[in-house]
C-alpha cells in the first residue's frame, strides 16, 4: 500500500479528485461500522414476515408433549439492526416497485414545478439520492416553452447544483448562442435528479423510479419542443438501443402525461469535449432545433 507520505502534492491532489469524481465523500467515519452486519439487515427487514405458523391439532388428536428441557427453536424473525448501523442515518434505499409507485404518487400530486421540486428533494426512495452532494432540478425560464435535457449529473453538476457545469458547460452556453438561446431563454433539466456514483449508468430500477419525475417537469412545462442530449437521455424517450450517432439528427414525437412534444437528439457537450471532430454533426443538429424553433414562432428570426 503506497502512503500519502510518498506522493507529491501533485500526485495526491490528482488522487483526491479522483476519489472525488468517483463519488466518495469521506474515506473514514468516526465510527465503525460493519456493512456486512448492515446488508444482512437491510435484506432482513425487507424480508416478509414469516407465514409458519403453529397448525391446530386435528380433531381427537393430542398434542405431542412438550419438553422443558429441550431449547426453543430459532425462529427466522428479521435480526435487530446494530446500534451503530442504526445510529448511522438514513439506510440507503433499494429500488423496488414499491419505491415506483411511490415515485408515481409524488410527481402526480405535485402541480406546479415548485412543487415537484420540493416532492424530489423530500423523496428518499432512490439509492442515487443518498450518494450524491445535490438534488439536480429544471432551471431557466418555464415559460419559453423550449427544453432541453441532459442525461445525469457529473461531477461538476453535482458539486454546483445546476445542470451543465463545468468545462461542458461552458461549451454548452456556446452552443445556445450559436442559434441564438441563453440557459435564461430556456428550461434545462436533467432525466436522472442525482448522479449516478462514478459517473456509471443508472440501473434500470434507478430508472424506473426517476422516470415519473422527469415525465412530470416536462407536463408541467409544457413545452414546444424539446432538445436531448446525450446517449441516455435519446435511448431513455426513443425506448432505442442505438448509440446517439444513430439517433441524433431526426425529430420524433415522446409522450409525458396527455402532451406529446416534438424531439431531437443531439450530442452531449462532454461527448464533443472528448471527440471534437463530432462538432459537425452537433452544429447541423443545432441548425435544424433552430428551424423548428422558429417554426413554432419560438424563435425570432
Amino acid at each position: 500500500m503506497i502512503s500519502a507520505n510518498d506522493l507529491s502534492p501533485a500526485e495526491l491532489a490528482a488522487l483526491l479528485h479522483f476519489h472525488a469524481d468517483a463519488g466518495v465523500e469521506w474515506l473514514l467515519e468516526e465510527e465503525a461500522v460493519d456493512r456486512f452486519a448492515e446488508f444482512e439487515a437491510m435484506k432482513a427487514a425487507r424480508r416478509p414476515a414469516t407465514q409458519a405458523q403453529p397448525q391446530t391439532a386435528a380433531a381427537g388428536e393430542r398434542p405431542a408433549p412438550s419438553d422443558s428441557r429441550t431449547p426453543p427453536r430459532p425462529t427466522t424473525a428479521a435480526r435487530p439492526v446494530p446500534a451503530a448501523i442504526a445510529a448511522s442515518g438514513p439506510q440507503p434505499a433499494i429500488p423496488d416497485g414499491e419505491a415506483v409507485q411511490q415515485a408515481r404518487f409524488v410527481a402526480e400530486t405535485a402541480r406546479s414545478l415548485a412543487e415537484l421540486k420540493t416532492a424530489i428533494e423530500a423523496f428518499n426512495g432512490c439509492n442515487l439520492k443518498h450518494s450524491a452532494r445535490s438534488t439536480i432540478f429544471a432551471s431557466g425560464d418555464a415559460e419559453s416553452g423550449i427544453m432541453v435535457i441532459g442525461s445525469a449529473p457529473g461531477a461538476e453538476d453535482d458539486r454546483e447544483g445546476v445542470p451543465f457545469s463545468g468545462k461542458s458547460g461552458q461549451l454548452f452556453d456556446k452552443m445556445l448562442a450559436a442559434i441564438g438561446l441563453t440557459r435564461s431563454s430556456v428550461l434545462l433539466t436533467q432525466v436522472i435528479p442525482w448522479r449516478p456514483p462514478g459517473n456509471r449508468p443508472p440501473s434500470a430500477a434507478e430508472m424506473d423510479i426517476c422516470r415519473p419525475f422527469i415525465e412530470r417537469q416536462i407536463a408541467l412545462a409544457e413545452p414546444k419542443a424539446i432538445l436531448l442530449l446525450g446517449n441516455f437521455a435519446a435511448r431513455f424517450f426513443f425506448g432505442e438501443n442505438d448509440t446517439i450517432h444513430g439517433l441524433r439528427g431526426r425529430w420524433r414525437e415522446i409522450a409525458a402525461a396527455d402532451c406529446v412534444i416534438p424531439a431531437i437528439a443531439s450530442l452531449h457537450p462532454q461527448d464533443l469535449l472528448t471527440a471534437p471532430v463530432n462538432k459537425r454533426l452537433a452544429w447541423n443538429d443545432l441548425l435544424a432545433f433552430q428551424a423548428k424553433l422558429k417554426s413554432l414562432s419560438l424563435l425570432r428570426n
